[in-house]
């Protein structure tokens, strides 16, 4: 990789006193890189010219020189890499929270780590680090979708953590926001995160003083006060002991449970929300969906439960196989 001295020499030492000139001849330098194939030289150069722009506050510039990077990476077919999502990560940090420059630098950093990553939903730990950085900032509801579509544990902890916290600042119940931690999870087959999420969330629910735990094999389900948190815990907890349509004990219990806790009334008598168990049903234990049923009810089960669906896209979901779902995923 040929220096990038002379370049950031030039650059560098005008941000405090130009920064327009100083963006300009980071993209001039750029360009040239790019043109004669020095892409490793274009990044360093981008990079921490845009990272100094950022520390004074030059939003504009920064997120220009980080959206040029971003398009390096795609001409290099840069993959997605502890140190390539690291510059992204300090870039994002620095962007800070107000007006759109920071969800314009996301966006497109989200779509190189699905074009460059092994992930279609985007690189999962990018994911996690936007959505703890807005829940960080009290933004739960764009930190949301990306605690969602990271699916790692953390996230479905870090999930439950900040559902706890929007119920008591909302005066929700608590049931709604189990079900909308738990049936993501569930719909796109990612047990471990829907079982790490309802096991934190109900550690944050009002007991039922007058019950004790239940026992449920080598787990137990903390009995609330909420109806349907007791429901997503028994529920996460029979779709992952599921077999397809070969275990029928199994899809008889799926289908008790669920209707024993929609006949009691509440959120889970909601339209919306039998469709989205009716899926999940149909996932985990091959039972058939009814004819009259929409295709992907989703949207509509988060504008019952909170007036607004997630907007980061989620991975297609598939059949799970019998056998395909672990007994213990500790």
């Amino acid at each position: 990789m040929a220096s990038s001295s002379r370049a950031l020499n030039a650059i560098l030492p005008q941000i405090a006193s130009a920064p327009y000139e100083a963006h300009q001849k980071a993209r001039t330098f750029a360009s040239r890189y790019v043109k004669s194939g020095q892409y490793d030289t274009a990044i360093d150069v981008l990079f921490q010219s845009a990272r100094e722009l950022l520390k004074t506050g030059q939003a504009g510039s920064g997120v220009d020189l980080a959206g040029f990077l971003l398009d390096v990476y795609d001409t290099k077919g840069e993959t997605v890499s502890e140190e390539s999502r690291g510059r992204l990560t300090q870039l994002i940090a620095l962007t800070g929270p107000h007006g759109t420059w920071r969800k314009t630098l996301v966006d497109k950093a989200l779509e190189w780590s699905v074009k460059h990553g092994d992930c279609p939903a985007g690189d999962q730990d990018l994911h996690h680090y936007i959505g703890e950085l807005l829940y960080k900032e009290g933004a739960f509801d764009t930190a949301e979708p990306h605690f969602l579509a990271s699916g790692k544990r953390d996230s479905a902890r870090l999930l439950a953590e900040m559902f706890l916290a929007w119920s008591v600042e909302e005066g929700a119940t608590a049931g709604a926001f189990a079900l909308r931690g738990i049936i993501p999870y569930l719909q796109n087959g990612n047990i471990l995160a829907a079982r790490t999420f309802i096991s934190v969330f109900a550690l944050g629910v009002p007991k039922n003083p007058d019950t004790s735990n239940v026992p449920v094999g080598s787990d137990e389900v903390i009995l609330t006060k909420d109806q349907a948190v007791n429901f997503a815990q028994i529920a996460v907890l029979t779709c992952q002991r599921s077999q397809g349509e070969k275990n029928k004990v199994l899809r008889e219990s799926w289908i008790r449970l669920c209707g024993t806790y929609q006949s009691r009334g509440g959120v889970l008598a909601l339209p919306e929300v039998r469709a989205s168990l009716n899926e999940i049903g149909n996932l985990y234990f091959a039972i058939p969906i009814p004819r009259s049923q929409q295709a992907n009810p989703m949207g509509d089960l988060m504008s019952s439960l909170f007036g607004g669906a997630p907007q980061q896209r989620q991975p297609t979901r598939k059949l799970i196989a019998p056998g395909g779902v672990p007994a213990v995923l500790d």
